[in-house]
């Protein structure tokens, strides 16, 4: 099998090296996108505080109730706010998407190359009679590499419902909007 242990132990840290590194590649995009959506809703508040006060401001400066309600129906869209928002938070998502995929393929692939390396190297050193012990490290080296691409998938997924719900809701939104114009 390996020529000495020190190959198998050096097989494995790299392994582990990579799967922590495609971890905090995607934990780190993750981190950057929560910061991101934060950073939205902030602003989205803050606006619609603002637009509120603003709102306010002009109603008790109207010189009739009439005037005043056509303050508040000018000011009256709270949709076009939504849906901008929608926008803005699918563009964050979407980012966010594109990095989870190019990570999560550059982790794969250097993982796949360390993988067949890995392989190469149990099979080119087998001793007579190992055969049956070579077939089983294949097995936990191919078992443990499907583990990887499964939680690698998984995210993916994970990350298209999120995107799936927000089209929706972006969806809903912009025929509501339609009609209040």
């Amino acid at each position: 099998m390996f020529t000495n242990p020190e190959q198998f132990a050096s097989a494995t840290k790299t392994l582990f090296e990579l799967q922590m590194m495609t971890f905090n590649a995607l934990t780190s995009k993750a981190v950057q996108g929560v910061e991101q959506v934060v950073s939205l809703n902030m602003t989205t508040a803050k606006n619609s505080v603002q637009g509120s006060m603003a709102m306010g401001k002009e109603m008790s400066q109207a010189k009739d109730p009439k005037a005043a309600m056509d303050v508040a129906a000018a000011h009256a869209k709270p949709m076009a706010g939504a849906v901008v928002y929608g926008e803005q938070l699918k563009v964050i998502i979407d980012d966010i998407h594109n990095e989870f995929t190019q990570a999560a393929d550059a982790h794969i692939a250097e993982a796949k190359s360390t993988l067949t390396a890995l392989i190469y190297d149990v099979t080119q050193n087998v001793k007579p009679g190992s055969e049956n012990a070579v077939e089983i490290i294949k097995t936990a080296i191919d078992n443990a590499f499907q583990g990887y691409e499964q939680v690698t998938k998984a995210t993916r997924q994970a990350v298209q419902v999120v995107e799936d719900q927000i089209a929706k809701a972006t969806a809903q939104v912009a025929p509501a909007e339609k009609n209040a114009a």
